[in-house]
């Protein structure tokens, strides 16, 4: 049991600091919330319009094929350590990928998926 106090003492500690943390910023707070706080800031410029407004699904096909191609090549860099050690085997095998994602990248081209307006 005595080898499990420091875990407890751990425990309590990580639990009752952000409970005692929290308590005290609401007694330092000041109680009155005034207008200009509650309204949305946008770079020292008035908000025009709602703040949810919509965004064209383009946005959100660009953002998918930048994470999609982005990851894709992080599979470039165990391939460059171990480039020697893989020989032409390795160098036919990062070809082919290679290739199949430069195809992929021309559909997505073709199909205008990287077109911003």
């Amino acid at each position: 049991m005595a080898n499990y106090l420091p875990v407890l003492m751990f425990m309590v500690v990580a639990m009752a600091f952000p409970l005692v943390t929290l308590a005290l910023a609401k007694l330092v707070r000041p109680q009155k919330d005034e207008a200009v706080k509650l309204a949305p800031y946008e770079c020292g410029i008035e908000a025009l319009g709602d703040a949810r407004g919509r965004y064209s699904v383009r946005f959100y096909v660009i953002a998918v094929l930048f994470v999609v191609f982005d990851v894709e090549t992080i599979f470039l860099f165990p391939w460059a350590v171990q480039y020697l050690q893989l020989g032409w085997f390795g160098l036919l095998t990062m070809g082919l990928f290679l290739a199949i994602l430069l195809l992929g990248f021309a559909y997505a081209w073709k199909k205008g998926a990287l077109e911003w307006a």
